[in-house]
């Protein structure tokens, strides 16, 4: 028996399928084409088939597609890693740093100047830092690290209430002018930092974290070991590379509007609305993994559109379709299958077909709790419908971008 396209995509977004009916009735009006949610489902139901047939599943239970997309993360971490070279021919965190910018496809970006971050420095010095370094002043420990590896590092030596007051205090009266247009950078923080950053691994989960505004990604080189640890983070790495040019073009359009400090210090807090309804006709932007926090969360059922599954989506294709020497080909079978989906009979919930689901997965597998993750696939999926009726990718970044301040995109 045929499924309605809206129920389909109920099922695997997990909510009322009236809600979608209500969606595709209300969007198909105002946007005059009512077929873009049969046109969705055909091509989920064709890219699933075809990952289906690439890892030999086809007409298997559920859980054997699990743990083939597993072990196909698994065969492409173990590639990625010989690619890289053995651990005696140098660090691999050095040499991945170098091939992330090689292959991240972003422009240069809008980010404050190196000088500005000296003086922060200068003006407030980090006594943590000082002391953990073993350093009299700013100026001998500038002398020993790159400023940007300084500010890195700031996030897991000095306390919360020292980093809210130092940048409530600098940003203050920041300018236009206090910017450049320069690349975005990645650093691999040294070995001294090696304690500090342990900690901060330990809390976080991953080995990379980033500065927006600095348009720096940094990371910190401890090895997990775990079994899809490694394309976890080295994923993520392009996820920054794509978040950071997101917000390098919200800080431009900040220098044409009022108030620009203001503007700046909201965008860097994520000053988003949470807004808990949606008007006909209306998304909710959504800064965030909801089902992360609670899966019962009330705006998981509202129409949204997430800029974080959009930077995931850009990073899984940079992945999927570089082609270098003893890069690994099996990557390429991640290709714009962030937001696909299928439901299995015996599997609870919806097997998702993103790569950073099924790395997350292969980690939790070796945990005392394994878990099976689709939180990114469903964004993803709400993002992918929202896409399509927006007319396309580069228009929903528009879209995003003109209206992330207001929390919500009205068609």
């Amino acid at each position: 028996m045929l499924v309605h396209p809206a129920e389909q995509l109920a099922r695997l977004l997990g909510i009322p399928v009236p809600l979608m009916s209500a969606l595709e009735q209300e969007m198909g009006g105002r946007i005059g084409n009512t077929h873009v949610l049969e046109a969705l489902v055909r091509e989920n139901n064709e890219m699933v088939a075809s990952a289906l047939d690439a890892l030999g599943v086809s007409g298997l239970p559920g859980h054997v597609v699990e743990e083939r997309l597993r072990e196909r993360v698994e065969k492409g971490e173990a590639e990625l890693l010989a690619s890289l070279g053995t651990p005696g021919e140098g660090d691999v965190f050095t040499r991945a740093a170098a091939l992330a910018r090689r292959i991240a496809h972003v422009p240069d970006g809008f980010f404050l100047k190196r000088e500005f971050a000296s003086r922060i420095l200068l003006e407030r010095p980090p006594e943590r830092v000082l002391r953990y370094m073993n350093v009299q002043s700013v100026n001998e420990l500038l002398g020993r690290f790159d400023v940007l590896e300084v500010f890195a590092a700031l996030r897991f030596t000095e306390t919360d209430a020292w980093m809210h007051e130092t940048f409530r205090t600098a940003y203050a009266s920041l300018a236009p002018h206090d910017f450049e247009e320069r690349a975005t950078e990645v650093h691999v923080l040294a070995p001294a930092w090696k304690d500090a950053a342990t900690q901060f691994v330990a809390h976080k989960h991953h080995n990379v974290s980033h500065l927006k505004e600095f348009g720096v990604i940094f990371i910190n080189p401890i090895a997990e070991g775990t079994p899809g640890a490694f394309i976890r983070d080295f994923a993520l790495l392009f996820h920054y590379f794509h978040e950071i040019n997101f917000y390098s073009k919200l800080f431009r359009r900040a220098t044409t509007q009022k108030n620009f400090p203001e503007r700046l210090a909201s965008l860097l807090r994520g000053d988003v609305p949470e807004i808990a309804s949606a008007n006909p006709g209306e998304w909710l932007i959504v800064q965030r993994y909801l089902a992360k926090d609670n899966p019962r969360d009330a705006r998981l059922t509202v129409p949204h559109v997430n800029p974080e599954s959009l930077h995931w989506r850009r990073a899984e294709r940079d992945l999927a379709t570089f082609s270098g020497s003893g890069f690994p080909e099996s990557l390429k079978f991640w290709k714009n299958l962030d937001w696909v989906g299928e439901r299995f009979p015996g599997v609870e919930g919806t097997v998702s077909f993103d790569l950073e689901d099924n790395a997350m997965s292969l980690v939790s597998a070796a945990t005392d709790t394994p878990t099976s993750f689709n939180y990114h696939q469903k964004e993803a999926l709400w993002t992918q419908i929202f896409s399509m009726y927006a007319g396309g990718e580069e228009r929903m970044e528009e879209l995003l971008i003109e209206n992330l301040e207001r929390g919500v995109v009205r068609f």
